[in-house]
């Protein structure tokens, strides 16, 4: 008996593995040569084995273990965008996309221009609409141009951002930026909200909205889930918008407020307005803002600081949890949302 338990746990295993893909890792200028390229990356599953490689790794940040330029497997599967965070990269989420294509799907991030490390030109940053319209045209490429464009549902696509990448997915959901509440909600605020009203000047949130803004429409109906990590700017979206969305949403809050980001004006805000029936809200009590983005090493801290006194916030999350065991959650959570 106890021979054909061992027998049946092996076999258990064997297929626990074999449904976790090896992941695939390409990245390229996607619309090279126009005003605005995207430095592109892509995680995807393969069965080729070899060689695999450490990516998004430094002396500060682990990274994680890919085969560049891989095979790319011809079984139907699902797109995923990723966004980053304000002054962000295609890092910060690497752990995440990597887990995401473990699991079969396509993943695919741009580093938005103007509000990357990468990139801070103030003329880019100051269009705040370009944000959504780099994602709508990422999924524009992956759908219909890309290599992996056979294997995906072109109408089932999912949008996952962190802090201000979440802020921008949203859109793509339908919220719908109102600068005139903004600006009220700033005005009333003054003391708790310097660092999401103090980018209003930077992201041109402080400008009437025009007619390029407002061209094209922002949401996308190709996106069917968005996933919103610790947003920021929530209150500059217009509460009738949220109230309209039917989007699958899950909304994920860091219970650690850093300053300035409470989880109530802002997670909260998009909880109390996106109608019941289409939003999941979690709080994940032990995470600060910067549990979403990559672990960190053990010196990372004293590492950052000495670089940039003050950075060191970004590897700190609870005192009794680790950003291991938030990451776990995190994709558990989004693994069973995608999986409705």
């Amino acid at each position: 008996m106890i021979k054909q338990c061992l027998i049946l746990v092996s076999i258990l295993l064997l297929s626990l593995n074999a449904s976790r893909a090896n992941v695939g890792f390409q990245q390229f200028k996607l619309d090279e040569g126009t005003s605005r390229p995207l430095n592109t990356s892509i995680w995807y599953p393969t069965s080729q084995t070899q060689p695999v490689e450490t990516i998004a790794e430094n002396i500060a940040f682990v990274g994680t273990q890919v085969i560049k330029n891989a095979s790319i497997q011809s079984s139907k599967t699902r797109l995923i965008v990723l966004s980053h965070g304000y002054r962000g990269n295609w890092r910060n989420l690497n752990w995440l996309a990597t887990r995401l294509a473990h699991n079969g799907y396509v993943v695919a991030s741009v580093d938005h221009p103007g509000t990357t490390t990468f990139d801070t030109s103030p003329d880019s940053a100051n269009q705040w609409w370009q944000r959504p319209n780099d994602l709508t045209r990422l999924i524009d490429y992956m759908s219909v141009h890309s290599p992996w464009s056979h294997t995906l549902g072109r109408n089932n696509v999912a949008a996952i951002g962190h802090s201000l990448g979440g802020w921008s997915v949203i859109q793509l959901a339908g919220a719908e930026v109102d600068i005139a509440e903004f600006d009220k909600f700033c005005a009333d605020n003054p003391s708790n909200t310097r660092r999401t009203c103090g980018l209003s000047s930077e992201l041109g949130l402080d400008k009437p909205i025009n007619k390029e803004s407002k061209s094209p429409v922002l949401n996308d109906p190709r996106v069917t889930h968005v996933v919103s990590l610790d947003l920021g700017l929530a209150r500059s979206f217009s509460s009738k918008s949220l109230s309209q969305i039917k989007t699958k949403t899950l909304i994920i809050a860091a219970g650690i407020d850093i300053g300035d980001l409470p989880q109530d004006v802002e997670s909260g805000y998009l909880a109390e307005h996106i109608p019941t029936d289409y939003r999941r809200y979690s709080i994940f009590k032990e995470a600060t803002h910067f549990s979403f983005i990559q672990e960190c090493k053990p010196n990372a801290v004293t590492i950052l600081n000495e670089e940039v006194p003050g950075d060191g916030i970004i590897c700190k999350d609870g005192k009794t949890t680790s950003r291991h065991s938030i990451h776990n959650k995190t994709a558990r959570e989004v693994l069973a949302f995608l999986d409705q």
